[in-house]
């Protein structure tokens, strides 16, 4: 990056004189404030141009006018391309989160089908996350529940297994799922490899949108079945042919396959909702709703624009791309990502015939949740408003923050703070703390630490601090978040403890204050009480969540991880040559050398660590 004025003084900063040292041409330009704070990214094909366009004297809307009016140093990029300055803009944006540009809010990574071919018989499971080289993942999917579908329907139609490798190493009889006729039961040796490899090859085809392949296939396989008088198998072949048929007349857009995406925005008032419909091999896979930030003061077309760069800078774009808006730069769109995807994307913005109604149900969908968005939003606000009247607040709480404390008997502790804003959670600020250095089963100074934790570092860092902060428990709790607070120099934050209520039934919490009138018990009625339970009961299950994911992770420790010069690769080889830890603690020495990897030496090692 070159930083062609890095002078952050209060001086007003000269964008004309700036503008004209830059070079014509194309590259990404970052504009900050007095502060260093990010205001502004964009891309131009000019940069001199483009930048010095700020700064002219034509008239420009307010938004604009704001921004300028702030800007005290910029930074630019140059690129060979305008088409890298396009990738180039979406990632800054991405990082940075600047305040003026418009910004899609999407906390999660996208889930995917995975099938673990780095296994003799492959396993379908759903994932999130990182990506291992032996395995085959097909999405991203729109939303989890579209993943799972496509799971339960793979089950249906290939008998797929969808059990973990450690316990399909285990089994010594069909399980569950061979009875009902959702697996053909490899682990005990009920289908050959060779017959689960083409089971594996056609539910592959089958979600890449090949399903007139393995219908053919299909086919061919019930005759041959048939001739050879195998009529179990000839029928269990039809069945599948008749299902696969079945979903082609249900789930297909078209005569033809396709892949593609419906990209629909609409708009109501100051919010901005935009829905995306995927559609591969010519079956729907769900949709999915975004609701980018900072688009007051946007065309539609330029929150659009926006959008495609920052949802598409994540994944590759399907061949063909419908959206409800023109673009300006609609042909440099299609160039980057037909470059980016290796193959051909056309984007278009006039549809006609079924594909114009994809588009305008898209359409409706992204004004149906905005409607629902902004009715949530409204009965949010007034919760905010009656909780602030309850607890005689001068001003209504932006953000709320609260923390809950899960463990068993003491044991892996962890803390949640969950954080609310009138839009509801912000799933991006939570965070969760394992603790430890206390007498196990000691609340109080659970609390204590995770307190100390959080706010300190929000000092350290100055990060925004809530107007209310809850914390699940009674006077002790509080009486600690109280010091807490007061330690860090915060006395000024509202706290409030949220305590049982009797029997514990829902509703019925007594609110716990450190100032008159010290204790309030609003009722099930109230809606603040219905906003507080909300609000503690999602700290509770995302602490839960957590100890439970740290439990499960203790019980799972294999004694094997502690021995030193045994990996990841040789435990797995242990593992899988023994079938398991009791048969690795089984074998001598000459047993366990015989492994590829292990010599005698690492093998006596092993032994003597686990006996």
């Amino acid at each position: 990056m070159e930083d062609v004025d890095s002078n952050r003084s209060k001086v007003n900063f000269d964008g004309k004189k700036f503008a004209r040292r830059l070079s014509a041409g194309p590259g990404v330009y970052l504009m900050r404030d007095s502060e260093g704070k990010e205001l502004y990214v964009g891309k131009a094909a000019n940069l001199r141009k483009r930048v010095s366009s700020y700064f002219d004297a034509r008239p420009k809307i307010d938004r604009i006018m704001r921004m300028v009016a702030r800007i005290q140093s910029i930074e630019v990029s140059l690129t060979r391309t305008e088409a890298e300055a396009l990738l180039l803009e979406n990632e800054w944006i991405k990082s940075l989160k600047p305040r003026y540009n418009v910004l899609l809010r999407d906390d999660k990574s996208y889930p995917w089908v995975m099938l673990g071919t780095d296994h003799e018989f492959p396993r379908i499971a759903f994932h999130r996350g990182g990506k291992d080289k032996g395995r085959q993942y097909l999405g991203p999917y729109p939303s989890a529940s579209s993943v799972r579908e496509s799971i339960n329907l793979i089950q249906k139609l290939f008998l797929l297994r969808n059990c973990e490798d450690s316990y399909f190493s285990h089994r010594t009889r069909p399980c569950l799922q061979y009875q009902i006729r959702r697996c053909t039961a490899p682990c005990v040796g009920r289908v050959s490899a060779t017959e689960y490899a083409g089971q594996v090859d056609d539910a592959l085809l089958f979600l890449r949108g090949h399903s007139q392949k393995v219908i053919s296939r299909l086919i061919g396989r019930m005759e041959h079945a048939a001739g050879l008088q195998q009529y179990e198998d000839a029928a269990r072949y039809r069945d599948q042919i008749n299902h696969l048929k079945q979903m082609q007349a249900r789930q297909f857009v078209s005569a033809g396959n396709g892949d593609l995406d419906i990209i629909a925005l609409a708009r109501l008032g100051r919010s901005v909702a935009i829905e995306v419909i995927s559609v591969r091999g010519g079956r729907s896979l769900g949709q999915r709703d975004y609701f980018p930030t900072q688009s007051e003061g946007h065309s539609d077309a330029e929150v659009l624009h926006a959008f495609l760069g920052q949802y598409f800078s994540q994944r590759q774009a399907p061949p063909e791309l419908i959206i409800s808006h023109t673009l300006e730069q609609q042909e440099l769109f299609e160039a980057v990502f037909s470059e980016r995807s290796g193959r051909r994307v056309h984007i278009q913005s006039h549809p006609r015939s079924h594909r114009r109604q994809w588009l305008e149900l898209a359409g409706r969908n992204a004004l149906n949740a905005l409607h629902m968005r902004n009715s949530e939003t409204s009965r949010i606000s007034g919760q905010f408003v009656e909780l602030a009247e309850l607890l005689q607040l001068e001003e209504t709480p932006g953000i709320i923050e609260c923390f809950d404390i899960s463990h068993t008997s003491g044991h892996k502790t962890v803390a949640s703070c969950v954080v609310f804003d009138v839009n509801g959670p912000l799933k991006s600020h939570y965070r969760r703390y394992n603790l430890s250095g206390f007498e196990p089963g000691d609340d109080y100074a659970a609390m204590r630490e995770v307190l100390n934790r959080r706010y300190r570092k929000l000092q350290k860092e100055e990060g925004h601090l809530p107007d209310l902060i809850l914390v699940d428990g009674g006077k002790g709790q509080l009486g600690i978040a109280v010091e807490v607070l007061a330690d860090c120099g915060l006395s000024d934050v509202p706290l409030m403890g949220v305590a049982k209520g009797p029997s514990r039934r829902a509703g019925y919490e007594e609110w716990v204050l450190p100032v008159a009138p010290y204790n309030l018990r609003p009722g099930p009625e109230s809606a603040a009480s219905h906003l507080v339970q909300q609000v503690r009961d999602e700290a509770h299950r995302f602490a839960i969540t957590g100890h439970r994911g740290r439990r499960q992770k203790a019980v799972v420790h294999s004694v094997l991880e502690d021995i030193p010069g045994v990996g990841a690769s040789r435990r797995r080889a242990l593992l899988t040559h023994f079938g398991g830890l009791q048969g690795v603690r089984k074998a001598g020495i000459e047993e366990l050398s015989g492994i590829p990897g292990i010599n005698q030496q690492m093998a006596a090692r092993i032994f003597k660590a686990l006996h």
